[in-house]
C-alpha cells in the first residue's frame, strides 16, 4: 500500500435551495472543507467502516470488509497526488465499479469527519421501497442535539471524468438522493442538512476531483426571536440508535464479535443471550494515547499451538499469545489492527452493561454519553498528517468516534489484559 498521504483539493461545491430554510432554525452548517488529506491507513479504514456500517449479519459483513480492503493496495499508486496504478484497466467493469464506489464511499466518510461529524449509520432507514436515497447519516459536531445530516457517496474512475462531469454528479446525486429526504424522519433523527460528496480520477492520468453539493441555509433578514423550547436542541450526548449504529460496525472491525450480538440483543431485546464469559481486551499504548483491541482477532497471526479455546480463559496464555504476535507480526496481507481509543471503548460498554442489566426495552437511555476526538492521519490541509511532535512519524488513523486502525500497533512491548462481562461491565 502507498505511504505518503495525498492531498485532493474541493474542486467544486455548490449549495442548493430547500423549502423551508433553515429546517432548524438552531443549526449551522459547517464550512466546507477546501482540502482533504488522507493516508493509505486512513482510506482503507474508511471503505472497511463504510462497508460494514448497515444492519447485515455479521457473516455478510466479513465479506464486505475483505472484499473492501483487497483492491486498496495494488490499485492506488504511491504518490503524494491520487493516481490509479495501471492495474485497474485490468478489472472487468463490474469490479471497477465495485471498487469505485467504495473509495467514494471511504471518501465520504473522511470527509464528514473532517468537517466535525462523529456517529454514523447506514441510510437505508429512509426508504421501504427501493427508492434511491442517499447512502448514510452522521451525527454529532455542529448538527449534535438538531438531528442528523444526510450525506451521499459517488465514485466515479472514468475515462471521461473532469472537473465539471464529477461536479454535475455530486449536483444530479443531490437532486434526486438528497433533497427528497432533507426535513424528513428516520429512525436515528430528524434530517435537517444533506451532503452529496463526489469523487473522481481518469485512469491513466494523476490528480483526482472532489465535489461537494449540499443544502443552502437562507440567512435571515432580520434578527429572529428566540424560538419556542421544543426547538431547542436536545440534551447531552449522542442518540442511543445512533451510537448503537456506529459500534456495531466498529465491533465488528475489531473482531468482538460477542459485544456485536448484544447489541443486537439491545436493538431487538428478547430471552437473554448465553453468556459465553468475558470478552478480553489487549490495552496497548500508541502515539501517546491507550487503545484495546480485541484478543481474539490477532487468531490469524498465531501459530496453530495457540488455537483452543478452552485455554483462552487462561489469563497467562492469552498474555503469551499476545507476546508471540507482537515479536512475529501481523501477517503481511493485513493492512492492521483496528483498535477503539481506551475511555471511548469503556464508555461505550459500561453504557452497554447497564442497557443488558435493566433488560433492553424500556429502561434504556435515550442518550449515551459519549467522548469524541479530534481525527489524526486525515484532516483539512496539511495539518492533518499523523506526526508524532518529535517529527517521527505513527502509521495509523484515528476517528472522531475513537475507532482507530494502527499501521504497526506493535512499536511497544508494553501491554495489559483487560476484559468486560455483560453484566459487571469492563474490568479495572
Amino acid at each position: 500500500m502507498w505511504d505518503v498521504d495525498v492531498t485532493v483539493g474541493l474542486t467544486t461545491h455548490t449549495k442548493h435551495r430547500h423549502v423551508p430554510s433553515p429546517v432548524t432554525p438552531l443549526f449551522q452548517a459547517p464550512g466546507a472543507a477546501p482540502a482533504l488529506t488522507f493516508g493509505p491507513i486512513a482510506l482503507a479504514a474508511a471503505v472497511a467502516r463504510t462497508a460494514t456500517t448497515r444492519p447485515a449479519r455479521p457473516r455478510l459483513l466479513a465479506g464486505l470488509q475483505k472484499s473492501a480492503l483487497a483492491h486498496l493496495e495494488c490499485l492506488i499508486s504511491n504518490g503524494s497526488s491520487f493516481e490509479l496504478t495501471p492495474d485497474f484497466a485490468d478489472l472487468a467493469d463490474t469490479e471497477r465499479t465495485l471498487f469505485t464506489a467504495r473509495c467514494g464511499a471511504g471518501i465520504t466518510d473522511l470527509y464528514m469527519n473532517a468537517l466535525g461529524y462523529v456517529w454514523r449509520a447506514n441510510a437505508a432507514c429512509l426508504s421501504k421501497a427501493l427508492n434511491p436515497h442517499a447512502d448514510f447519516l452522521y451525527d454529532g459536531g455542529n448538527v449534535d442535539g438538531h438531528g442528523v445530516v444526510l450525506a451521499e457517496a459517488h465514485g466515479s474512475f472514468a475515462a471521461n471524468a473532469t472537473a465539471k462531469t464529477i461536479a454535475s454528479q455530486a449536483k444530479r446525486k443531490y437532486a434526486r438522493q438528497v433533497k427528497p429526504y432533507v426535513n424528513t424522519g428516520s429512525t436515528f433523527g430528524h434530517v435537517v442538512h444533506g451532503y452529496s460528496v463526489a469523487f473522481g480520477s481518469k485512469p491513466g492520468t494523476t490528480g483526482a476531483f472532489l465535489s461537494v453539493a449540499e443544502t443552502r441555509i437562507s440567512k435571515p433578514k432580520k434578527k429572529s426571536p428566540p424560538g419556542p423550547s421544543g426547538q431547542s436542541p436536545t440534551g447531552s450526548g449522542v442518540s442511543r440508535p445512533i451510537a448503537l449504529a456506529t459500534h456495531r460496525s466498529n465491533f465488528f472491525l475489531m473482531g468482538a464479535s460477542h459485544v456485536v450480538d448484544w447489541i443486537d440483543w439491545i436493538g431487538a431485546p428478547g430471552e437473554l443471550l448465553v453468556d459465553s464469559g468475558p470478552v478480553a481486551f489487549v490495552r496497548l499504548p500508541y502515539a501517546g494515547r491507550w487503545y484495546l483491541g480485541s484478543a481474539f482477532s490477532i487468531w490469524p497471526a498465531l501459530h496453530p499451538h495457540w488455537w483452543h479455546d478452552g485455554l483462552w480463559d487462561d489469563p497467562m496464555w492469552r498474555h503469551h499469545a499476545v507476546r508471540e504476535v507482537m515479536a512475529r507480526g501481523f501477517p503481511a496481507e493485513s493492512v492492521g489492527w483496528f483498535v477503539m481509543e481506551e475511555t471511548a471503548c469503556a464508555a461505550f460498554l459500561n453504557g452497554l452493561t447497564g442497557m443488558i442489566r435493566s433488560g433492553g426495552g424500556d429502561g434504556r437511555p435515550e442518550r449515551l454519553d459519549l467522548p469524541t476526538f479530534d481525527p489524526v492521519g486525515f484532516g483539512i490541509g496539511e495539518g492533518s498528517r499523523s506526526r508524532r511532535v518529535d517529527g517521527s512519524e505513527y502509521n495509523y488513523a484515528l476517528f472522531r468516534d475513537g475507532l482507530a486502525l494502527l499501521g504497526d500497533p506493535f512499536r511497544s512491548r508494553k501491554l495489559e489484559m483487560r476484559r468486560w462481562s455483560p453484566k459487571e461491565g469492563l474490568e479495572g
